[in-house]
């Protein structure tokens, strides 16, 4: 069973949460980043496999 909300860790080490469902693509360049489906972006400490991790367990 998959997880709706994540908490993750902003690059300042701030954690929030959020809802899976307003993930359009994860990407690493190398920076982990987020991009919303409103559109915005969200530039996180987690590797894209840890967070697919995360959301998987």
């Amino acid at each position: 069973m998959s997880k709706s909300i994540i908490e993750l860790t902003k690059m300042d080490t701030r954690k929030f949460l959020l809802n899976v469902l307003s993930i359009e693509t994860i990407e690493a360049t190398p920076d982990t980043v987020i991009i919303l489906r409103s559109g915005r972006k969200l530039i996180v400490r987690e590797s894209p496999e840890e967070i697919y991790k995360i959301i998987e367990n």
